[in-house]
């Protein structure tokens, strides 16, 4: 089974969608895990909320990057939009890539988050397919 990290900053929001539905909705051919660099404690509400209208119960944590020191992933995408934001840099082992969302939080606006969730689902579950052949 591949492994796959998803790394923001605060680890509330788009990574944590894209750890729960990578699991939900591949999870025979990817393990997904997220962090972020800084992370809020926490994942936002309505990250939740986006995830229980398309079926996924994540249990998910916010959890720090360094916590995956060591751990040897197939893949590391960033997934922070703007360059005002602080995406992290991923040191370790993996295939290393960019494809940024933007940022649900910054609104609270439930309809963006559910934008995000969607634009995750179809474009890293195409990006992950991409990567298994």
């Amino acid at each position: 089974m591949k492994k796959v990290l998803f790394l923001c900053t605060g680890n509330s929001c788009r990574s944590q969608m894209a750890e729960a539905i990578v699991n939900a909705r591949l999870g025979g051919e990817w393990q997904a895990a997220s962090a972020g660099t800084k992370p809020a404690g926490y994942i936002h509400p309505k990250a939740f909320a986006a995830l229980s209208e398309i079926g996924i119960r994540h249990e998910g944590r916010s959890k720090l990057a360094d916590e995956f020191r060591g751990v040897d992933f197939d893949l590391v995408v960033t997934v922070c939009d703007s360059a005002a934001e602080e995406c992290p840099v991923w040191l370790g082992e993996g295939n290393k890539i960019h494809h940024g969302f933007p940022d649900p939080a910054k609104t609270d606006d439930m309809d963006d988050f559910r934008a995000v969730r969607d634009a995750i689902e179809r474009e890293i579950i195409k990006l992950l397919n991409s990567e298994v052949s």
